[in-house]
């Protein structure tokens, strides 16, 4: 072999060797006992038979359907604050209106807790609620002295419907007559065919 031949690296190779060299193992890196301490392999163990049990495996799923209850509901929540919105003019109103057929005898700090909405814009929205009564109001009783909150009570469904009702009939019957009223006729002779009735369950 001539000199040129030779790899001077070929007397040098050990732990800076290995380093460099494709898939070399890195067999000082740690020790056996230093693996034991880090790592507990009957405790790994344990764990793994724990997370496939039956009993885990049943409680993974409950979590799951869980979550999914959760979503449900919350979309469930969404579509009637956007129908309601339409009811009671705005957004905020709407959940407000929700959140005290969920929480009755709520007040007015509560509310906005619950719905992280700004306690002014709360108390704003009730006082307008109660004025036009879709909303009904009265002193929280309380054994201490001191200035009692009110507490707040959202009317039932179909009496915020009733009140709206008529409205919407009228609306719908301007709608009806629109042709009279583009040709210049007088709004008393207008027609109304629509008529909305609304019945609850216990009438029927």
């Amino acid at each position: 072999m001539t000199p040129e031949d030779t790899d001077p690296t070929d007397g040098d190779e050990g732990e800076d060797g290995d380093e460099h060299r494709p898939g070399a193992e890195d067999t000082g890196s740690v020790t056996d006992d230093e693996f034991e301490d880090e790592f507990d392999v009957e405790e790994f163990d344990d764990l793994a038979e724990s997370e496939g049990s039956p009993k885990a495996k049943a409680k993974a799923a409950r979590e799951r359907l869980e979550a999914e209850a959760d979503r449900a509901v919350e979309g469930f929540d969404e579509n009637v604050v956007d129908l309601l919105a339409w009811l009671l003019d705005t957004e905020t109103r709407a959940r407000i209106y929700v959140y005290l057929r969920q929480h009755p005898a709520s007040t007015s700090e509560e509310v906005a807790e619950g719905t992280g909405l700004y306690p002014s814009t709360v108390r704003e929205a009730l006082a307008e609620l109660h004025d036009e009564r879709k909303v009904t109001r009265g002193k929280r009783e309380s054994a201490g002295a001191g200035n009692n909150p009110y507490e707040y009570e959202a009317i039932a469904p179909s009496e915020l419907v009733n009140g709206v009702v008529d409205q919407v009939q009228q609306q719908l019957n301007t709608v009806f007559n629109l042709d009279r009223r583009l040709g210049g006729a007088d709004v008393a002779g207008d027609d109304s065919p629509v008529t909305i009735t609304v019945e609850d369950e216990e009438t029927e």
